[in-house]
C-alpha cells in the first residue's frame, strides 16, 4: 500500500505486478479506482450543459447521444491541459469522471466558470470500480445480462444484486471492460460478487500502468500536463470537427487560439512511442538525444511491458523527430541507449466496437 492522490492504494497483490498485467490481458481484472472524482451536472436543459463543458473542453457535447461517453479534456490560457476526463451523456445529467490528484482543482474550475444555472453535484457517497479484460463481459453479463449488447463507449443504469450501478463500457488497459459506478454502501458486495468468480482477480495501481502504458494510454501529470497542448500530446482525436476552424461551434474553450494554430500549422514537438533496442527499460524524465548528444526530447512514461516482452516508453521529441522508426538515444547513467520511435499502441487495443 503507498499514499497516491490522499489515499492509501494498492500496488500490487499477492499475485504481483507481473502476473497481475498477464491476468488482465488474460481473463478479467478488477481494479478499485474509488479515488477518482465523480461529479453530475445538470441545468436548465441538457443542451446548456453541454455548451457549459464545450466553453471548458474543446470537444462536442451537444451532440453527444444519450447513453454515450466522450473523452475529454480541460484546457487552460496557453493550450496547455489542466487534466483529462471522461463526460458521459446520463439522459437527464452529464456525468463526469475526473483524475483523482486534479479533482479539487477541476471543481472548482467548474463552479468558477459555470454560474448559476449549471448545479454541480459531488458524488462523494459512490464508489468505481472497473472490470477490465476478455472475460470482463462474460463474467459482469452473470450479474447484469443487460451489459452484454452495449458498444465501446456505451453507458447505461443497470442493476447488480438489487444494487443500483451506472454502468460504462470503458476503462484504461487497452482490453474490453467496464468502469462500474456503485454506492458505498455496496461497492464491497459488488466486488465480493465479481471476486467469486475463478475469471477474476484484483489488480492494483503497477499493473494498471504497465497495462495503460502498452495501450498507448496518457498519465495526466506525466504524459500531459499544464504546459503539453492536446496538438502535441497526439490527442487531436479529441476534439472533433464542430470544435475545430470552420466547425460550428469553433473554439472558445482556453487556448482555442494556440491550439487551432497547432492544428494548421504542427507543434513543435510531439508524443511518441518508443522501442528501447536493448534489454534495459528507459525511465521517466530521461533525456532523449541524437547520435551527436543534442538534445531532442525527453520520456514521461517508461517500462517494461509484459505483454510485449520488452521494455517500452512514451515521450516528447522535437517534430523533426517524430517520424516512424526514427532513432534516438536516451540517455542513463552518461550512456547512450538506442531507441525507435514507433506506432501506438504497442500491444493490440480490444476494444467492443
Amino acid at each position: 500500500m503507498v499514499p497516491f492522490a490522499g489515499y492509501d492504494m494498492p500496488v500490487q497483490y499477492p499475485l504481483g505486478v507481473k502476473q497481475e498485467h498477464l491476468y488482465c490481458r488474460a481473463k478479467a481484472g478488477l481494479f478499485d479506482v474509488s479515488h477518482m472524482g465523480q461529479v453530475r451536472l445538470t441545468g436548465s436543459s441538457m443542451e446548456a450543459v453541454a455548451l457549459a463543458l464545450e466553453s471548458l473542453i474543446p470537444a462536442d457535447y451537444v451532440t453527444l447521444a444519450p447513453g454515450r461517453q466522450r473523452y475529454g479534456f480541460f484546457t487552460n490560457a496557453v493550450g496547455g491541459i489542466m487534466d483529462d476526463l471522461m463526460v458521459t451523456n446520463a439522459g437527464d445529467h452529464f456525468f463526469l469522471v475526473v483524475n483523482a490528484g486534479c479533482k479539487e482543482q477541476d471543481i472548482a474550475h467548474m463552479r468558477a466558470h459555470f454560474g448559476s444555472e449549471i448545479n454541480l453535484e459531488v458524488l462523494a457517497d459512490r464508489s468505481l470500480l472497473a472490470l477490465q479484460g476478455p472475460m470482463a463481459s462474460e463474467v459482469l453479463a452473470r450479474l447484469a445480462p443487460d451489459v452484454e449488447d452495449m458498444r465501446f463507449m456505451d453507458a447505461r443504469t443497470v442493476s447488480i444484486l438489487g444494487h443500483e450501478c451506472f454502468i460504462g463500457r470503458a476503462g484504461y488497459t487497452g482490453e474490453d471492460g467496464f468502469e462500474i459506478s456503485v454506492a458505498n454502501d455496496r461497492a464491497q458486495a459488488v466486488a465480493a460478487s465479481l471476486l467469486a468468480f475463478d475469471e477474476v482477480e484484483w489488480i492494483g495501481l503497477g499493473a494498471r500502468d504497465s497495462l495503460r502504458l502498452e495501450a498507448g494510454l496518457c498519465l495526466y501529470g506525466h504524459d500531459l500536463d499544464q504546459k503539453t497542448t492536446p496538438i502535441s500530446a497526439n490527442l487531436i482525436w479529441g476534439i472533433q470537427k464542430s470544435r475545430r476552424a470552420g466547425g460550428d461551434r469553433e473554439g472558445g474553450f482556453p487556448g482555442s487560439k494556440i491550439i487551432l494554430r497547432e492544428m494548421a500549422n504542427g507543434p513543435a514537438r510531439g508524443r511518441v512511442g518508443l522501442l528501447p533496442e536493448g534489454k534495459a527499460p528507459v525511465r521517466e524524465g530521461v533525456e532523449l538525444v541524437t547520435a551527436q548528444g543534442e538534445v531532442i526530447g525527453v520520456v514521461t512514461s517508461g517500462g517494461f511491458g509484459p505483454s510485449l516482452g520488452a521494455p517500452l516508453a512514451m515521450g516528447y521529441l522535437d517534430s523533426a523527430y517524430t517520424a516512424v522508426d526514427t532513432q534516438v538515444f536516451a540517455l542513463v547513467r552518461g550512456k547512450q541507449l538506442p531507441c525507435r520511435v514507433c506506432k501506438m499502441p504497442f500491444v493490440e487495443q480490444t476494444y467492443r466496437r
